[in-house]
């Protein structure tokens, strides 16, 4: 498979940003709960598979969100190199998300990637399920997801998605998975 950058989209939270890893830092940092690893977040749904409560993880949540954090939110590795690459080939490069607000989400990029605003669409569809119809109004082929159920939606919707490896995407599934950026750079048409 070599999939044309101009067919190809970006989730945010899990494939780009190191976002559950600042969750975890938050936890310790602002809500002494020690012991806590990357490891143990093997599922979606963050209650079932952490010992912490409800409110707690929606407070967490709801920094992350807001942008309302002091321990720094840092792109996953090999993320910006591969991005970098790819906005001198093709422009501009296409995330969506299921967060409420791109605004924070594109302010936080433009400080990892060496090309202004005009080279990021950042599109935040507030639901994980609403992805689907942006990706096909932008005729976008293939996707870079974390989340494995969305991955299922996409492709009963024609769209290719690339599973981005997470302990919390381990079950069984059809699709195609890197388990870092090197390795979702050589599935890309330069």
């Amino acid at each position: 498979m070599k999939i044309d950058p101009a067919s190809l989209a970006f989730d945010f939270d899990g494939v780009f940003a190191d976002t559950m890893t600042l969750f975890l830092d938050i936890a310790r940092d602002e809500y002494h709960l020690e012991g806590l690893r990357y490891e143990d977040i093997t599922c979606y749904n963050l209650e079932k598979c952490l010992r912490i409560d409800r409110q707690v993880i929606d407070a967490i949540i709801m920094k992350l969100l807001e942008g309302n954090y002091s321990a720094p939110l840092r792109p996953i590795d090999g993320a910006p190199e591969v991005l970098a690459r790819l906005g001198r080939k093709h422009s501009p490069l296409l995330f969506v998300t299921a967060r409420p607000d791109g605004e924070l989400v594109r302010d936080w990029m433009l400080d990892f990637l060496p090309f202004g605003p005009a080279s990021i669409e950042v599109i935040a569809s507030g639901t994980f399920e609403a992805k689907t119809d942006i990706l096909l109004n932008r005729g976008i082929s293939y996707f870079v997801e974390d989340r494995l159920e969305t991955c299922f939606l996409l492709s009963e919707a024609g769209i290719t998605p690339v599973l981005f490896k997470q302990p919390w995407n381990r079950d069984r599934h059809p699709f195609t998975e890197v388990k870092n950026w090197k390795e979702l750079e050589s599935l890309i048409k330069f």
